[in-house]
């Protein structure tokens, strides 16, 4: 009955030892499972800090060019005020011009009454020059009569001569002051004409300025845009990682528990064996006594 019951235990020992050998097989096939999984994550973490250190880069590079169209949108903004200040510094002298301008053809238009007045002097010139003419052959008839009246007549004859020079040299002085007038006029004519080519040049130079730092603005916004979307896109991949790195701690913990595990279900089966073994001792001992 002893060796039944000890064979009954034996038997019971093991089926429990196939038993707990097969949940040993078990939990180092789920063993071996989470660790080919943690290997998949860890895989699945370096690629991801990989690609976390290229979007890195591509943020870094990403940011020198913001950096740099920031620069250059500072330096067309001062190219733009610079522009402004040279418009307006043109609009002054423009305004300025025109004041000349208006200036010279006030000028000019008195001048022309003063040509005009000159003009109507010369008629009244031309005239008494014929009244005068027409004295002298008076006189010159009367000289024929009297020789007393010749030398009186001879008198005024050269002085109305000589009031008749200092018209005509009055008359020359008038037509170069008219012509040297008409010059400058048109001198003045010339230079606005050039000033106002100037600056239709400069209103198309600061058109075509604004039109560059309007497309300088929209790129700069879409630059802005996509930077936005790579911080985010950065955010998530860190989110991502720290969870996986939770994961990761999470299957670490569980691996130590499972070795817990594992070192306390050796001790039972190195307990085990040695009850068997002390039983086999036991039986064999017992076997011998029965022979």
């Amino acid at each position: 009955s002893i060796i039944r019951r000890q064979r009954q235990e034996l038997k019971l020992l093991i089926s429990e030892l196939k038993d707990r050998d097969k949940e040993l097989n078990d939990m180092v096939e789920v063993h071996e499972r989470h660790i080919q999984a943690w290997e998949d994550d860890r895989q699945k973490i370096l690629t991801l800090a990989e690609r976390c250190s290229v979007l890195t880069s591509e943020l870094n590079e990403r940011n020198a060019i913001i950096k740099s169209l920031t620069k250059k949108l500072k330096l067309l903004e001062s190219q733009h005020n610079d522009s402004k200040i040279t418009l307006e510094s043109t609009q002054q002298k423009f305004k300025e011009l025109t004041q000349k301008v208006t200036d010279s053809s006030v000028h000019c238009q008195a001048l022309e009454e003063k040509n005009q007045s000159l003009h109507c002097s010369v008629l009244e010139l031309s005239a008494k020059t014929g009244q005068l003419q027409a004295r002298e052959q008076e006189l010159l008839s009367m000289l024929q009569m009297k020789d007393k009246a010749l030398i009186e007549t001879t008198d005024q004859i050269t002085e109305v001569t000589s009031k008749f020079k200092t018209l005509e040299n009055a008359l020359r002085t008038a037509k170069l002051d008219e012509f040297t007038r008409n010059r400058e006029h048109q001198d003045l004519k010339v230079t606005l004409n050039d000033v106002m080519s100037q600056v239709n040049k400069m209103k198309d130079i600061l058109s075509e300025k604004m039109k560059e730092s309007s497309k300088n603005q929209e790129e700069i916004s879409h630059l802005k845009q996509e930077n936005g979307c790579l911080r985010s896109e950065l955010i998530l991949a860190v989110e991502e990682a720290q969870r996986k790195d939770q994961l990761f701690q999470f299957a670490k913990s569980k691996q130590v528990r499972i070795e817990r595990e594992l070192s306390s279900l050796r001790q039972v089966c190195v307990k085990q064996q040695r009850d068997l073994h002390f039983l086999h001792v036991n039986f064999d001992s017992s076997q011998e006594s029965r022979q």
